[in-house]
């Protein structure tokens, strides 16, 4: 008997996995690679939502944990993942600068916001009114991570790579059995693709599709992620990563012409010089309604559990809800009420 079986591997798997292989626990994990949301996503790592200078949920707990995570993920496999990249907020106006100071001076927030206005000197952006930079910001190449984390997976024989089938799951009291193999717990981190879970798809996870385009420019030549409608972000090799759209109402992964037509209009706002458009990506948030993860356990099946809900910030939050998820499951730790899926238990 291994002791888990976990469904889906994006930022949620990848950061309940690395807390499994941290706690010497045996696994196997099934990823049939249809939800991308993970895959595509930008990669920052902000602990500040800089369209109303407002801390992110919990960002000051979640974020020394996840870079520390990530740090030692890089070590593990001999990649670099992790890099320090400043993040500029683009004021529009006076009011956006004197809500910023304002911002500055609040103690929940005095960490992570600078003081200093920054001036603009890149020609190739328009920026009237200053910058102001957040602290303890940088970027996580997800993709890359997921890839070369699913790599070692493999090579050490724990990769299933086939869609799960519910139907072929027995589930008895102190374990379950799928395909012949028996553990003694299965974790669902699926993302959107809950929707096809027949033991959690009652729960309220919304998806928000999310596109963004990549460019390049050899003029541009900008050293740190600039966010203003959207985000510009540094890539390398004279690649930038724009974006994000948000769209709750199309559920498909696939690009649109909208999305790009309307990620070069807020471009061409302030951008002023020219580039090219050499890729597009789209994928599925999977976002909830009052804006907090999904974690624990089903209500009837004591050996399901379930880590999703992550939303746009799941590079902070995946290694604080696995760390917590995993306490609960293997300590009888209590999960914080506004995380446990018990909050939706009247859905079922």
């Amino acid at each position: 008997m291994i002791d888990y079986i976990v469904v889906g591997f994006g930022l949620a798997g990848l950061s309940f996995v690395d807390k499994l292989e941290s706690n010497n626990k045996s696994y196997v994990v099934y990823e049939n690679y249809s939800e991308q949301s993970s895959r595509v996503a930008g990669g920052l790592y902000n602990p500040v939502i800089l369209k109303r200078f407002t801390p992110a949920w919990l960002a000051s707990e979640q974020l020394e944990l996840a870079i520390s995570v990530y740090k030692r993920i890089e070590n593990k496999l001999g990649e670099s993942l992790v890099f320090e990249l400043p993040v500029l907020r683009r004021f529009n106006d006076v009011e956006e600068q004197n809500l910023w100071f304002e911002a500055c001076d609040k103690p929940i927030l005095d960490r992570f916001l600078s003081s200093e206005l920054i001036r603009n000197e890149n020609d190739a952006l328009d920026v009237s009114f200053h910058y102001g930079k957040v602290k303890h910001t940088g970027r996580v190449d997800v993709k890359k991570m997921l890839s070369c984390y699913l790599q070692n997976i493999e090579k050490h024989g724990n990769l299933i790579k086939e869609s799960f089938l519910f139907d072929e799951l027995l589930i008895e009291s102190d374990f379950l059995v799928y395909k012949g193999i028996k553990a003694r717990n299965i974790i669902f981190s699926e993302g959107f693709g809950v929707r096809n879970n027949p033991f959690f798809n009652y729960l309220p996870l919304y998806g928000n599709k999310g596109e963004y385009i990549i460019i390049k420019s050899k003029e541009l030549k900008l050293k740190e992620a600039v966010k203003s409608s959207i985000f510009i972000i540094p890539l390398g090799n004279d690649l930038y990563k724009v974006g994000a759209t948000y769209n709750n109402q199309d559920k498909t992964a696939d690009i649109t012409k909208s999305a790009r037509e309307q990620l070069k209009n807020k471009l061409s706002r302030f951008l002023k010089v020219d580039y090219e458009v050499v890729d597009q990506v789209a994928g599925i948030r999977p976002t909830t309604r009052d804006r907090r993860p999904l974690i624990g356990t089903h209500k009837e099946y004591r050996n399901l559990h379930i880590i999703n809900g992550l939303g746009s910030r799941g590079i902070l939050i995946g290694p604080f809800v696995s760390e917590k998820l995993y306490n609960y499951i293997e300590n009888e730790a209590i999960l914080d009420k506004e995380i446990d899926i018990k909050r939706f238990e009247h859905l079922r």
